[in-house]
């Protein structure tokens, strides 16, 4: 193995190079991984575009599968050649949130591919306890999901979608078609999407969703009320990440239903809202940000039961070469649904 390897950085607002980085420097308790796949999350488009806090220069990408190529002088529970991937959450283990199992809350975390160094790289580092040996037969694109269904299980976890709940989800993205089929898993027995953009409207009718709504021609909440005896969503998910279909969510949501904030919306962006209607309807909202402790074998074990297809949110592969065209389409292009990009064979 050579002391460089071919990297995306960037380094600014719509800054981004491939070229040749040092390869990195593991630590007693780190892992060495070389890079077979990575998906582009929607955080990568808010970074590149300047939206998004994140240090720079910055090799992003957090969404990976690789294979152990060096490991730490105190690693035993990974090996050289073994197929992993890891969880990008890096916590302290020591402070209040560490130790009251909160560690997305941890007072010194730091993100692979968000505050350091990712994955649109040739190799990435870990540490040991953050990574997952995946099961046999797993592909790598397989592996590369598993940290985004990890998120979306958390999320179907923080809103307690059970059996015979009807749920509504604002957004057929990747997320969002995510979340119904997840939902359907957990046992609802009516899910509603709703989305503007007909490729999208068009995967989730492909992908069995029981109502699609198409939003630039109907009410999204007449048409949910409608399916709902005039009640709303036992369960609703904002996963658009605007403050129109925040409100909008506010509306489909029944007395005594749940609301998550999946949506990431613009950190500076307020929204008017009743404390009458949460307090009257005795609403639930709660938010959902990143997977976490749990989520992670859940994703793994769902991924290679075959219970859940990644390839049926996958629409386009990539080469790293071509990364910045690819992260430029999933931010522009909506009738794209979800990017991986391949970086080793």
């Amino acid at each position: 193995m050579t002391n460089e390897m071919k990297a995306a950085v960037t380094y600014g607002k719509q800054n981004l190079k491939i070229e040749r980085v040092p390869v990195p420097e593991i630590k007693d308790n780190e892992v060495l991984i070389k890079v077979k796949a990575c998906g582009i999350c929607g955080t990568d488009p808010h970074i590149y575009n300047g939206h998004f806090p994140a240090p720079m220069p910055l090799i992003q990408g957090h969404e990976f599968a690789g294979e152990v190529v060096k490991v730490g002088s105190n690693v035993t529970s990974v090996a050289i050649g073994d197929r992993v991937t890891a969880d990008i959450n890096i916590s302290c283990g020591n402070c209040y949130y560490c130790r009251t199992g909160q560690k997305l809350f941890c007072e010194n975390i730091t993100q692979l591919g968000v505050h350091v160094n990712g994955a649109f790289a040739e190799y990435v580092k870990a540490p040991e306890n953050n990574v997952y040996i995946l099961p046999e037969g797993m592909s790598w694109a397989e592996g590369a999901y598993i940290e985004p269904l990890a998120c979306v299980i958390r999320g179907q976890e923080r809103a307690s979608v059970s059996m015979g709940d009807t749920v509504a989800i604002i957004g057929a993205g990747p997320m969002g078609l995510a979340h119904a089929l997840m939902a359907k898993l957990n046992g609802a027995t009516k899910v509603i999407i709703s989305e503007m953009n007909q490729a999208r409207l068009q995967k989730a009718r492909d992908l069995g969703v029981d109502v699609v709504i198409d939003a630039s021609e109907m009410d999204p909440v007449q048409e949910v009320l409608n399916q709902t005896d005039g009640r709303g969503a036992d369960v609703v998910f904002e996963v658009v990440g605007a403050i129109p279909t925040y409100q909008q969510a506010l509306n489909l949501v029944r007395k005594g239903g749940t609301l998550v904030a999946y949506g990431a919306a613009p950190a500076d962006q307020a929204m008017q809202i009743k404390p009458f209607d949460i307090f009257s309807k005795e609403l639930t909202i709660v938010g959902s940000y990143a997977g976490t402790y749990g989520t992670w074998v859940k994703a793994i074990e769902l991924i290679s039961s075959k219970r859940f297809n990644p390839h049926n949110i996958f629409s386009k592969t990539v080469a790293l070469d071509q990364l910045e065209d690819g992260i430029v389409e999933a931010d522009k292009n909506k009738d794209t649904i979800k990017l991986l990009v391949t970086v080793a064979d």
